[in-house]
């Protein structure tokens, strides 16, 4: 597999991969103007120099080699809600007294909040069932923080990543046809779209500002807050790996869960590092012959490109490659590449 940037050129087979996605992935709408402006935005966030008030997108596909097909896509969002609102549902308590009762009171609250503005979103993880073969989910969701380890200058200290929230078997969010839909007056699913296609004006316009009562919401709604969807408990799992946290935020149309971690925190940029390709294997190297699995990025932010393969360790610092993994990611010796082991081939002697 090549996970690389996605460029212009992957309009249309990035339009299809929409279609395949299930409900409540806004950030991959299934319509073509809005695909289009987004690769417009990921093509000038490449360009474009780092700046912290203005918003950049990037997204890397994973590219079948057999078939040249797009089979999955991860993305991330620096400076989330620099150019247009983003909102979400924070869960905090309310203690009252009435001495002259007796009676103390907790009250359990949602307040409508914009507390992840100018930080850094992971967005977009998808992958076709039929390629979540042994590696492939989690190099798809790990390259996201390769990228990151290599221009860590355009990612904020925070981290975030919004769950896909639990849907019942009608595919309908309980949590908003008790909460949301009372005040849009629309489906689940028609409103997540407008928000992916039209931005979140309208949720400013009309969600309360007031704080919401759980006391007051049905316990199937209740019940369901930071709950994630059956499909994406592997990719919260995922997540909790690398040391994100769920700390009560929710998101404001399905409540799944919002997950949370400091950049320098996160296991994966931690064991990432930065090496010398001292040079490349006279054949293929097979994993048995490596000192390690690992994903291997070309640090190359214009034409990004990154791999799972055997590599050989060398003392003293530097890595050996095969010329097939080379060529696949177009670096050649005396590069510097970033690498992650996946595994250590000793360890499964």
């Amino acid at each position: 597999m090549l996970i690389r940037s996605a460029k212009s050129d992957d309009l249309n087979e990035l339009l299809q991969l929409s279609a395949a996605l299930p409900p409540g992935m806004t950030s991959m709408p299934f319509e073509k103007g809005t695909w289009v402006k987004k690769l417009e935005a990921i093509d000038a966030s490449l360009k474009e120099s780092p700046d912290p008030t203005q918003e950049r997108v990037y997204l890397l596909v994973m590219e079948d080699l057999n078939s040249g097909r797009i089979v999955g896509t991860a993305g991330v969002v620096a400076g989330v809600g620099l150019t247009r609102p983003f909102y979400n549902y924070k869960l905090s308590k309310d203690f009252k007294v009435s001495e002259a009762l007796g009676i103390k009171v907790t009250s359990n609250l949602l307040n409508l909040v914009n507390d992840f503005m100018g930080e850094t979103e992971l967005v977009s993880l998808f992958l076709l069932p039929e390629f979540r073969a042994k590696y492939a989910g989690q190099m798809l969701s790990r390259c996201r923080f390769l990228f990151m380890s290599d221009f860590p200058e355009r990612f904020s200290e925070v981290v975030f990543a919004e769950i896909r929230g639990w849907l019942d078997e009608s595919e309908k969010s309980p949590f908003w046809e008790h909460l949301g839909r009372k005040f849009f007056n629309l489906p689940f699913a028609r409103a997540d779209f407008i928000s992916a296609v039209n931005g979140s004006q309208f949720i400013s316009d009309l969600m309360p500002r007031f704080p919401v009562y759980l006391e007051l919401l049905p316990e199937q709604a209740v019940s369901v807050l930071g709950k994630p969807h059956t499909e994406a408990a592997p990719a919260k799992r995922l997540l909790e790996q690398e040391g994100f946290k769920y700390n009560g935020t929710i998101d404001i149309f399905d409540a799944g869960p919002v997950m949370e971690c400091r950049r320098d925190d996160i296991a994966s940029m931690r064991n990432s590092r930065s090496m010398e390709l001292r040079s490349l294997s006279s054949a293929v190297l097979s994993e048995e012959e490596g000192d390690a699995l690992c994903m291997v990025s070309n640090c190359e932010l214009a034409n990004y490109r990154l791999t799972l393969a055997p590599v050989k360790l060398l003392e003293g610092g530097g890595i050996v490659l095969s010329p097939t993994a080379a060529k696949l990611i177009e670096v050649e010796p005396g590069d510097h590449v970033r690498i992650l082991e996946i595994r250590m081939s000793k360890d499964d002697a």
